[in-house]
This record gives structure tokens, sequence and C-alpha cells, in this order.
């Protein structure tokens, strides 16, 4: 028996197996609602054996979306959307979970599969972004630095989205602070130079993603709380893996149960050193050091790479995206590699059990 399909708990909440689903944006959502779209592919992950499938980046106000194709949770219409999903995936045996998400300064931009690049007119249907400070990504609009009157606001939203969030069926929460979103953008000394009480110190600088976390923890009760942090900027004078640490301790503090560890994405041109499993020793060094459950994540593509990160002791789950993407019926398929018969197997598809 793989440890990979070891069942696993959180706050008496308990997936199947330690293979997950790791968010991903659809950019196919009108007005933030999710649709068939979503129905069909989070439906089909959870059909394929997942433990948690993990809704996409869903924005907490309007301007948060990275697109206008990204979806959201900021309403009641959205809220019933998402239930029509979360009640299905629970059909399946998955547990549901909900990235909530804030783009700041990298929002309001093109679909990766638009013909145009960059940020998104404001007559084209763009917004006005916003950052911890007025300093661009690249090829990006300047965000507007936010006010620190605005800032009680924005947390709100994150509770409010929260209580969504638990309303739509949703098992556990994701708050995202990776990825070079507003929440990293916060936590980086490269795109936060702020003066005030959320800039400078660590502790300044971890100030906004703690208040969302203590606020959202509020929100959804004793459902689970995940956390994505990345480990690293891969830039000289940027947020790095100590500091992940660090504020991976204080989020635990502040009502976090779980760390999902990525890196990247807060600065363009910088070497990351992609290959498989390349973010594991990230996952490692934080579980290592904190002691908090941990999931690892990127181009982890094979039963026995996935086994060996949880057997080892590296992660606690592992996170697949692009493999999910060619195979939903990975974790179906990396139970007859490994040699475990599990009882999931949806019931149309039993003539394809091996």
């Amino acid at each position: 028996m793989s440890a990979l399909f070891d069942p696993i708990s959180l706050r008496g909440l308990t997936a199947r197996n330690r293979i997950w689903v790791a968010p991903m944006c659809q950019y196919s959502a009108e007005d933030g609602l999710p649709n068939d779209w979503h129905l069909v592919h989070l439906g089909g992950l959870a059909r394929g054996g997942a433990g948690v499938v993990i809704a996409e980046a869903s924005a907490v106000v309007p301007e948060g979306r990275i697109t206008p194709g990204d979806a959201g949770i900021w309403n009641d219409e959205q809220v019933a959307a998402w239930r029509r999903i979360t009640d299905f995936m629970r059909t399946q045996g998955a547990l549901s979970g909900i990235q909530l998400a804030h783009a700041g300064r990298k929002s309001s931009t093109f679909r990766p599969f638009d013909a145009e690049r960059g940020s998104v007119p404001i007559e084209a249907g763009g917004w006005e972004t916003v950052g911890p400070s007025a300093i661009a990504f690249t090829g990006y609009a300047t965000p507007r630095a936010l006010e620190a009157a605005e800032i009680p606001a924005l947390v709100q939203a994150f509770a409010a989205a929260a209580a969504r969030a638990v309303e739509a069926g949703f098992d556990l929460v994701e708050v995202h602070a990776a990825h070079g979103y507003l929440l990293h953008e916060f936590l980086s000394p490269l795109s936060n130079e702020r003066e005030d009480e959320y800039g400078g110190s660590l502790e300044n600088r971890a100030r906004l993603t703690l208040e969302v976390i203590r606020a959202v923890r509020e929100a959804i009760g004793d459902r689970p709380l995940l956390v994505r942090f990345s480990a690293t900027d891969y830039a000289e004078g940027g947020w790095d893996v100590e500091q992940t640490v660090t504020v991976a301790e204080w989020a635990a503090s502040a009502g976090a149960d779980f760390v999902d560890v990525s890196s990247g994405g807060l600065v363009s041109g910088v070497s990351m050193p992609i290959g498989p499993g390349y973010q594991v020793p990230f996952a490692e060094r934080v579980r290592r050091s904190t002691g908090i459950p941990t999931s690892a994540v990127g181009l982890i593509t094979e039963p026995a790479q996935a086994a060996e990160i949880v057997e080892s002791g590296q992660a606690d789950v592992v996170m697949l995206g692009r493999e999910l993407l060619r195979d939903p019926h990975f974790p179906l398929r990396a139970a007859h590699a490994l040699g475990v018969d599990v009882d999931y197997w949806p019931a149309p598809y039993e003539r394809a059990k091996p």
C-alpha cells in the first residue's frame, strides 16, 4: 500500500488520498460566473480519483481578477453557480476547495490564449490595477498604490468571499499569497516599498496576509484553511525560503492548517531551475522547519515520483496541474501502477479498470 493513497485529515475532514488538484485558472468565466466548462472540468477531475479538487484562483472583488475571464466569488449569483459544481464533486468522493485571490498589479490582463498581451485597456473592458506600491510588473500597466485606509475593506472582501465559499459548499479554502499576486506583492520587498505599517520589516510586509488569514479563519469556522506561498522570487533582495518559513509559522498561529508551496511569479526575467519536481525541496524545507503539513507542486508527472515525495516525507501531499489536464484519471492510473486497489473507480467506467 503506497502512502500516496493513505487518507489525510485536517480539522477532522479526511481526503481519500494525497493526490490533490492544484488550482488552475481556466479563463472561461463571464462576469465571474463559473459555467458548464467548470462543471465538466472540475467534475471530471473529481471523477478521476483525486483526494481534493481545488478550484481556480477566484477573485474576491471584480477588480481582483487576473483577466476578465476569471471566476469570482464576490456575489450570491456566483455562490449558486459554484454550488452546482461542489454538489457534483461530492458525489464523486472528492473534497472541494477554492482559492481566494486578488491579482493586484497583475490583474486586468488579456487571457493567455488571446492574441493580445499585457494589460487590457480600460476602454476595452479593463480596470485600474492596485498594489502595495506604484511598481509595474514587466509589460503591464503601473498600479495605483493602495491607501492604508483602503486595506480594511480588502481584508473584509476576503472574509466575505470565504463566507460565500462555505455557502457554496466548498469543504476547504485556500488563501492565495503566491505567484506575484496582491498578497505576494505585499510580502516581497521587490514590489513593496511602503513606509507605513504594511511595508519595510518582514512583520509589516506580512501584516496584510496575516490579517486576511485571521479574517478568513473566522469566516469559515472549523473548515481547513490552506495558504499558498511562493517560496522564492528567484531574485536578489526578494522574497526567499527563509522568509517563507517564518511567515508560514505566523500563518499557522493566525489559523492556517496547511501550506501549499510553489515559487516564482513576482518578477520576470529570472532564472528558474525548472525540471521534474523542482519545487519539492521548498515544500520539504517548510515542512521540516515548521512541522506544518505541506504540499509540493511542479512537474510531478509520474506515479512513482509522486509516491516517493510523500513516502520520503518531503511533503504530505502532491498537487498536480498540467499532468491532470493531460490525464484527469491520473490518480486511478497511479493506483494501478503502484499496485493499490482503490474502491472509488466510477461504476460506469468499471470495464476499463485494469
